[in-house]
């Protein structure tokens, strides 16, 4: 049998991962790399906050969807404690790439497309969460996929609409961050953004409504037409009805 010493090797800190309560690091398991997360040296003698992971794990172990890190188990790492596993996303995030002037088109796209529906399910499953940065978006090292990390500690019978409308402000603020700082020229995305941040009436506050303006006037003209379409067809139809003669019994 496999002892703990062997089960685990190649084991490597990652400063710029850690988080307010944990550390991570990258490490392969049985041969298979994959991320570990585990509470800070100071923390993990004391009760609340060894429930508060294991809450964590509780929480996400669950969760699967495409641009959201993937927990595989909760298990004793030699000379690191407890710790949540989770899928090997090693890679850069959006921070960094800000910082460093290295946003690219793709990364913008997958803000439009990829980050929405992450934002969707997490709403759908009622997951508490921090608030979606830069920091905690990641694409990935060979692939470029967009990961969300960090995503959830709690999860409710149903979630407020104000946690739901900080998601799509978070949103927003992502995004015009992101833009900004890159250069990238994308005016519908940047219209939607900003419509993110309002504090009128104008503003979207619903993932849903944030999914739509994204998909641009010809999804939304396609469905205008539909249902006028069908409006059409049922008066027709109306019209037929009543304009038919009525036979006497």
């Amino acid at each position: 049998m496999t002892d703990k010493a062997e089960r685990w090797t190649e084991i490597e800190h990652l400063p710029e991962w850690d988080e307010e309560f944990y550390l991570v690091y990258t490490a392969r398991k049985l041969g298979k790399w994959v991320m570990l997360k585990t509470l800070r040296p100071e923390l993990r003698d004391d009760p609340k906050y060894m429930r508060m992971i294991e809450q964590e794990f509780d929480v996400r172990y669950n969760l699967a969807h495409p641009n959201i890190v993937m927990i595989n188990d909760f298990e004793d790492v030699p000379g690191l404690g407890r710790c949540i596993v989770c899928d090997d996303v090693y890679g850069t995030s959006l921070r960094k790439l800000i910082d460093e002037g290295k946003v690219t088109p793709a990364h913008i796209e997958q803000l439009r497309r990829c980050l929405p529906d992450a934002l969707a399910y997490i709403q759908a499953n009622h997951i508490v969460h921090h608030p979606i940065r830069p920091e905690r978006i990641i694409f990935t090292e060979n692939i470029g996929n967009l990961k969300l990390i960090d995503v959830g500690f709690e999860q409710r019978a149903a979630l407020s609409r104000a946690a739901a409308c900080d998601d799509i402000r978070a949103y927003g603020d992502v995004v015009l961050e992101t833009l900004d700082a890159s250069g990238i020229d994308d005016p519908a995305l940047r219209e939607v953004a900003e419509r993110c941040v309002r504090k009128d009436r104008r503003r979207i506050s619903d993932v849903q409504d944030l999914k739509l303006a994204l998909a641009g006037p010809s999804r939304s003209n396609r469905l205008y037409v539909m249902i006028i379409a069908f409006l059409v067809v049922m008066v027709a139809v109306l019209g037929w009805l009543c304009a038919r003669p009525v036979n006497n019994l």
